[in-house]
Protein backbone atom coordinates (compact mmCIF):
# COMPACT_ATOMS: atom_id res chain seq x y z
CA UNK A 1 0.00 0.00 0.00
CA UNK A 2 1.29 3.63 -0.79
CA UNK A 3 -0.42 7.10 -1.09
CA UNK A 4 -0.94 8.74 -4.42
CA UNK A 5 -2.82 12.11 -5.20
CA UNK A 6 -5.21 11.29 -7.51
CA UNK A 7 -7.64 13.28 -9.58
CA UNK A 8 -11.29 12.24 -10.74
CA UNK A 9 -13.83 13.66 -12.70
CA UNK A 10 -17.34 14.11 -11.01
CA UNK A 11 -20.82 15.41 -12.77
CA UNK A 12 -18.30 17.31 -14.79
CA UNK A 13 -15.55 18.91 -12.09
CA UNK A 14 -12.29 17.97 -11.26
CA UNK A 15 -11.49 16.47 -7.58
CA UNK A 16 -8.66 15.92 -6.02
CA UNK A 17 -7.67 13.42 -3.45
CA UNK A 18 -4.57 11.39 -1.90
CA UNK A 19 -5.23 7.96 -1.58
CA UNK A 20 -4.26 4.45 -0.97
CA UNK A 21 -3.23 2.73 -3.94
CA UNK A 22 -1.69 -1.43 -4.45
CA UNK A 23 1.17 -1.50 -7.12
CA UNK A 24 -0.84 -3.65 -9.13
CA UNK A 25 -3.39 -0.36 -9.84
CA UNK A 26 -0.13 0.87 -11.63
CA UNK A 27 -0.27 1.05 -15.42
CA UNK A 28 2.17 -2.03 -16.64
CA UNK A 29 5.01 -0.60 -17.37
CA UNK A 30 9.10 -1.53 -17.55
CA UNK A 31 9.62 0.17 -14.40
CA UNK A 32 9.11 0.22 -10.68
CA UNK A 33 10.32 3.31 -9.06
CA UNK A 34 10.27 4.16 -5.46
CA UNK A 35 10.11 8.17 -5.79
CA UNK A 36 11.61 10.37 -3.21
CA UNK A 37 10.45 13.45 -4.78
CA UNK A 38 8.09 15.34 -7.59
CA UNK A 39 7.32 18.70 -8.09
CA UNK A 40 4.42 20.87 -8.96
CA UNK A 41 4.41 24.24 -11.74
CA UNK A 42 2.04 25.84 -13.43
CA UNK A 43 0.45 22.87 -16.15
CA UNK A 44 -0.27 20.54 -12.68
CA UNK A 45 -1.96 23.31 -11.33
CA UNK A 46 -4.08 23.99 -13.81
CA UNK A 47 -4.78 19.90 -14.07
CA UNK A 48 -5.31 19.44 -10.07
CA UNK A 49 -7.67 22.76 -10.15
CA UNK A 50 -9.25 21.73 -13.12
CA UNK A 51 -9.03 25.18 -14.53
CA UNK A 52 -7.60 24.31 -17.69
CA UNK A 53 -7.75 21.28 -20.12
CA UNK A 54 -4.70 18.81 -19.22
CA UNK A 55 -5.71 15.52 -18.47
CA UNK A 56 -7.01 13.38 -21.26
CA UNK A 57 -8.05 10.42 -19.26
CA UNK A 58 -9.82 9.84 -15.55
CA UNK A 59 -7.99 8.58 -12.96
CA UNK A 60 -5.16 10.15 -13.40
CA UNK A 61 -1.70 11.04 -10.97
CA UNK A 62 -0.83 14.21 -11.58
CA UNK A 63 2.96 15.50 -12.04
CA UNK A 64 5.23 15.93 -14.76
CA UNK A 65 8.65 14.63 -13.02
CA UNK A 66 10.09 12.51 -10.45
CA UNK A 67 13.16 11.27 -9.19
CA UNK A 68 13.78 7.89 -7.43
CA UNK A 69 15.60 4.92 -7.00
CA UNK A 70 14.33 1.57 -9.42
CA UNK A 71 13.18 -1.21 -7.50
CA UNK A 72 12.00 -3.70 -10.07
CA UNK A 73 12.64 -3.46 -14.02
CA UNK A 74 11.65 -4.98 -17.20
CA UNK A 75 14.40 -3.30 -18.81
CA UNK A 76 18.19 -3.03 -20.59
CA UNK A 77 18.64 0.35 -19.82
CA UNK A 78 18.38 0.63 -16.03
CA UNK A 79 18.69 -2.16 -13.43
CA UNK A 80 17.23 -2.56 -9.25
CA UNK A 81 18.99 0.25 -7.41
CA UNK A 82 19.69 3.20 -10.15
CA UNK A 83 18.62 6.66 -9.26
CA UNK A 84 16.97 8.27 -11.85
CA UNK A 85 15.60 11.19 -13.28
CA UNK A 86 12.04 11.29 -14.98
CA UNK A 87 10.61 14.57 -16.95
CA UNK A 88 8.17 15.08 -19.41
CA UNK A 89 6.36 12.92 -21.74
CA UNK A 90 3.04 13.46 -21.06
CA UNK A 91 2.92 12.00 -17.74
CA UNK A 92 0.40 13.29 -15.41
CA UNK A 93 -1.73 14.57 -18.85
CA UNK A 94 -1.83 10.81 -20.30
CA UNK A 95 0.31 8.62 -18.14
CA UNK A 96 0.28 8.34 -14.36
CA UNK A 97 2.64 11.21 -13.08
CA UNK A 98 4.81 11.76 -10.14
CA UNK A 99 2.83 12.76 -7.43
CA UNK A 100 2.51 9.11 -6.01
CA UNK A 101 5.40 7.26 -3.87
CA UNK A 102 5.85 4.87 -6.52
CA UNK A 103 5.06 4.79 -9.81
CA UNK A 104 5.70 2.39 -12.92
CA UNK A 105 7.71 4.61 -16.10
CA UNK A 106 8.73 3.87 -19.60
CA UNK A 107 12.92 3.52 -19.57
CA UNK A 108 12.81 6.42 -22.81
CA UNK A 109 11.13 8.94 -20.13
CA UNK A 110 14.00 8.51 -17.86
CA UNK A 111 17.96 9.76 -17.74
CA UNK A 112 20.23 8.56 -14.87
CA UNK A 113 20.73 10.80 -11.60
CA UNK A 114 24.15 12.40 -12.57
CA UNK A 115 27.24 11.85 -9.93
CA UNK A 116 27.01 14.42 -6.97
CA UNK A 117 23.73 14.88 -7.37
CA UNK A 118 20.92 14.03 -5.05
CA UNK A 119 17.28 13.14 -5.99
CA UNK A 120 16.05 16.72 -3.91
CA UNK A 121 18.26 18.56 -5.86
CA UNK A 122 17.22 16.85 -8.60
CA UNK A 123 13.73 17.90 -8.61
CA UNK A 124 14.64 21.65 -7.42
CA UNK A 125 15.81 21.39 -10.98
CA UNK A 126 12.91 19.86 -12.39
CA UNK A 127 11.66 19.65 -15.64
CA UNK A 128 11.12 23.49 -15.37
CA UNK A 129 15.47 23.06 -14.85
CA UNK A 130 15.98 21.25 -17.99
CA UNK A 131 13.82 23.19 -20.21
CA UNK A 132 15.89 26.50 -18.71
CA UNK A 133 19.61 24.34 -19.53
CA UNK A 134 17.77 23.34 -22.95
CA UNK A 135 16.89 27.21 -23.67
CA UNK A 136 20.78 28.24 -22.56
CA UNK A 137 22.03 25.85 -25.13
CA UNK A 138 19.68 26.82 -27.97
CA UNK A 139 21.19 30.53 -27.46
CA UNK A 140 24.48 29.10 -27.11
CA UNK A 141 23.72 26.91 -30.38
CA UNK A 142 22.70 30.07 -32.10
CA UNK A 143 25.69 32.32 -31.12
CA UNK A 144 24.82 34.34 -28.81
CA UNK A 145 27.87 34.66 -25.88
CA UNK A 146 27.92 36.68 -22.36
CA UNK A 147 29.86 39.09 -24.43
CA UNK A 148 26.98 39.78 -27.25
CA UNK A 149 24.85 41.91 -24.84
CA UNK A 150 22.19 41.37 -22.35
CA UNK A 151 19.58 38.74 -22.59
CA UNK A 152 15.95 38.47 -21.72
CA UNK A 153 14.34 36.61 -19.48
CA UNK A 154 10.44 36.88 -19.22
CA UNK A 155 8.23 34.95 -16.66
CA UNK A 156 11.09 34.98 -14.71
CA UNK A 157 10.17 34.46 -11.27
CA UNK A 158 8.84 31.50 -12.58
CA UNK A 159 10.52 27.94 -12.27
CA UNK A 160 11.81 27.88 -15.36
CA UNK A 161 12.96 31.77 -15.23
CA UNK A 162 14.44 31.27 -11.95
CA UNK A 163 16.43 28.37 -13.09
CA UNK A 164 17.47 30.47 -16.34
CA UNK A 165 18.67 33.48 -14.38
CA UNK A 166 20.62 31.60 -12.47
CA UNK A 167 22.38 29.84 -15.34
CA UNK A 168 22.68 32.73 -17.26
CA UNK A 169 24.43 34.21 -14.38
CA UNK A 170 26.90 31.14 -13.72
CA UNK A 171 27.99 31.51 -17.45
CA UNK A 172 28.83 35.13 -17.35
CA UNK A 173 25.89 36.22 -18.93
CA UNK A 174 24.14 40.09 -18.42
CA UNK A 175 20.32 38.92 -17.52
CA UNK A 176 17.59 41.29 -17.52
CA UNK A 177 14.57 39.78 -15.56
CA UNK A 178 10.49 41.08 -16.67
CA UNK A 179 8.11 40.15 -13.75
CA UNK A 180 4.65 41.36 -13.34
CA UNK A 181 5.08 41.22 -9.57
CA UNK A 182 6.93 44.42 -8.43
CA UNK A 183 7.68 42.65 -4.66
CA UNK A 184 9.90 39.69 -6.50
CA UNK A 185 12.65 42.47 -7.30
CA UNK A 186 14.93 41.26 -4.71
CA UNK A 187 14.52 37.52 -5.39
CA UNK A 188 15.67 37.88 -9.17
CA UNK A 189 18.53 39.99 -8.40
CA UNK A 190 19.22 37.39 -6.18
CA UNK A 191 18.33 34.75 -9.05
CA UNK A 192 21.34 36.57 -11.05
CA UNK A 193 19.30 39.39 -12.80
CA UNK A 194 21.71 42.41 -13.50
CA UNK A 195 18.38 44.34 -13.46
CA UNK A 196 14.27 43.61 -13.54
CA UNK A 197 12.06 45.77 -15.73
CA UNK A 198 8.17 45.25 -15.54
CA UNK A 199 5.69 42.90 -17.49
CA UNK A 200 3.65 46.17 -18.45
CA UNK A 201 6.64 47.01 -20.63
CA UNK A 202 6.81 44.24 -22.79
CA UNK A 203 2.77 43.74 -23.46
CA UNK A 204 2.29 46.48 -25.42
CA UNK A 205 2.17 45.48 -29.13
CA UNK A 206 5.20 46.00 -31.00
CA UNK A 207 6.10 47.44 -34.10
CA UNK A 208 7.37 45.25 -36.77
CA UNK A 209 10.70 46.09 -35.80
CA UNK A 210 11.60 48.75 -32.38
CA UNK A 211 15.02 49.74 -31.18
CA UNK A 212 17.39 46.98 -30.91
CA UNK A 213 18.10 45.82 -27.13
CA UNK A 214 18.27 42.47 -26.60
CA UNK A 215 21.30 39.87 -27.67
CA UNK A 216 18.76 37.21 -26.90
CA UNK A 217 15.98 35.98 -24.81
CA UNK A 218 14.34 32.95 -23.27
CA UNK A 219 10.44 33.20 -23.21
CA UNK A 220 8.23 30.96 -21.15
CA UNK A 221 5.29 33.36 -21.82
CA UNK A 222 4.46 33.31 -25.76
CA UNK A 223 2.13 35.99 -27.08
CA UNK A 224 2.78 39.97 -27.19
CA UNK A 225 5.99 39.57 -25.08
CA UNK A 226 7.36 37.53 -27.44
CA UNK A 227 5.89 39.36 -30.37
CA UNK A 228 8.18 42.28 -28.54
CA UNK A 229 11.34 40.71 -27.76
CA UNK A 230 11.65 39.46 -31.34
CA UNK A 231 11.30 43.11 -32.88
CA UNK A 232 13.77 44.92 -29.95
CA UNK A 233 16.58 42.01 -30.50
CA UNK A 234 19.65 42.62 -32.20
CA UNK A 235 21.09 41.40 -35.96
CA UNK A 236 22.11 38.12 -35.66
CA UNK A 237 20.40 37.33 -32.18
CA UNK A 238 17.89 34.95 -31.09
CA UNK A 239 15.28 34.00 -29.25
CA UNK A 240 14.95 30.51 -26.90
CA UNK A 241 10.91 29.97 -26.26
CA UNK A 242 9.74 27.34 -24.12
CA UNK A 243 5.98 28.36 -23.13
CA UNK A 244 2.68 29.18 -23.82
CA UNK A 245 1.39 30.60 -20.62
CA UNK A 246 0.32 33.95 -22.72
CA UNK A 247 -1.00 31.92 -25.25
CA UNK A 248 -0.50 30.56 -28.10
CA UNK A 249 -0.81 33.74 -30.54
CA UNK A 250 2.23 35.14 -31.88
CA UNK A 251 2.10 39.00 -32.65
CA UNK A 252 4.89 39.57 -35.33
CA UNK A 253 5.73 39.90 -39.02
CA UNK A 254 8.77 38.36 -41.07
CA UNK A 255 10.97 41.21 -40.53
CA UNK A 256 13.04 40.15 -37.68
CA UNK A 257 13.92 37.51 -39.28
CA UNK A 258 14.53 38.59 -43.17
CA UNK A 259 16.20 42.44 -42.29
CA UNK A 260 17.66 41.74 -38.47
CA UNK A 261 18.58 37.82 -38.83
CA UNK A 262 16.58 36.93 -35.60
CA UNK A 263 16.13 32.90 -34.74
CA UNK A 264 13.13 31.95 -32.99
CA UNK A 265 14.53 28.37 -31.03
CA UNK A 266 12.14 26.60 -30.01
CA UNK A 267 12.50 24.28 -27.33
CA UNK A 268 10.78 21.21 -25.73
CA UNK A 269 12.24 19.35 -23.09
CA UNK A 270 10.35 16.07 -24.19
CA UNK A 271 10.98 15.94 -27.35
CA UNK A 272 14.42 16.22 -27.69
CA UNK A 273 17.25 13.60 -28.00
CA UNK A 274 17.62 11.56 -25.02
CA UNK A 275 21.68 11.96 -25.66
CA UNK A 276 20.56 15.81 -25.17
CA UNK A 277 18.71 15.42 -22.13
CA UNK A 278 21.86 13.60 -20.89
CA UNK A 279 23.88 16.43 -21.70
CA UNK A 280 22.11 19.40 -20.24
CA UNK A 281 21.39 17.61 -16.62
CA UNK A 282 25.05 17.10 -16.56
CA UNK A 283 25.61 20.49 -17.58
CA UNK A 284 22.88 21.22 -14.74
CA UNK A 285 25.21 19.69 -11.71
CA UNK A 286 28.04 21.17 -13.17
CA UNK A 287 26.81 25.38 -13.19
CA UNK A 288 24.13 24.61 -9.89
CA UNK A 289 24.96 24.29 -6.00
CA UNK A 290 23.27 23.26 -3.86
CA UNK A 291 23.07 26.41 -1.94
CA UNK A 292 21.69 28.16 -5.71
CA UNK A 293 18.96 25.53 -5.39
CA UNK A 294 17.54 26.09 -2.12
CA UNK A 295 17.12 29.57 -2.72
CA UNK A 296 14.77 28.88 -5.93
CA UNK A 297 12.58 26.47 -3.81
CA UNK A 298 9.99 25.16 -1.30
CA UNK A 299 9.17 21.76 -0.13
CA UNK A 300 5.75 20.89 1.03
CA UNK A 301 3.55 17.25 1.50
CA UNK A 302 1.77 15.65 -0.70
CA UNK A 303 -1.74 16.49 1.16
CA UNK A 304 -0.44 19.79 0.71
CA UNK A 305 -0.69 19.81 -2.94
CA UNK A 306 -4.39 21.22 -3.99
CA UNK A 307 -3.70 23.94 -1.71
CA UNK A 308 -0.48 25.11 -3.38
CA UNK A 309 -2.12 23.96 -6.73
CA UNK A 310 -4.24 26.93 -6.40
CA UNK A 311 -1.32 29.42 -5.36
CA UNK A 312 0.77 28.54 -8.45
CA UNK A 313 -2.44 29.34 -10.79
CA UNK A 314 -2.91 32.67 -8.77
CA UNK A 315 0.48 33.37 -9.37
CA UNK A 316 1.04 33.67 -5.69
CA UNK A 317 4.19 31.38 -5.82
CA UNK A 318 8.15 31.77 -6.70
CA UNK A 319 10.79 29.53 -8.11
CA UNK A 320 10.10 25.68 -7.68
CA UNK A 321 7.78 23.85 -5.12
CA UNK A 322 8.97 20.48 -4.55
CA UNK A 323 6.92 17.39 -3.32
CA UNK A 324 8.41 15.00 -0.61
CA UNK A 325 7.31 11.60 -1.13
CA UNK A 326 8.44 8.57 0.94
CA UNK A 327 8.44 5.44 -1.01
CA UNK A 328 7.39 2.35 1.47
Amino acid sequence: MFKALVLDQIDGKTKAEVRDLEVSDLPNEPLLVDVDYSSINYKDGLAITGTGRIVSQFPMVPGIDLAGTVTESHSDEFSVGDTIIMTGWSVGERFWGGLSEKARLKPEWCVPLPPGMTSHDAMVIGTAGLTAMLCVMALEDAGVTPESGEVVVSGAAGGVGSVALRLLAALGYEAVAITGRAEMESYLIAMGASRVISRDSMQEPAKPLEKQRWAGGIDTVGDTILGRMLAETHYGGAIAACGLAGGYKLPTTVMPFILRNVRLQGVDSVMCPKETRTVAWQRLQQLLSSEDLAEMSQTISLEEVPEYAEKIVNGQVRGRTLVKLTAQ
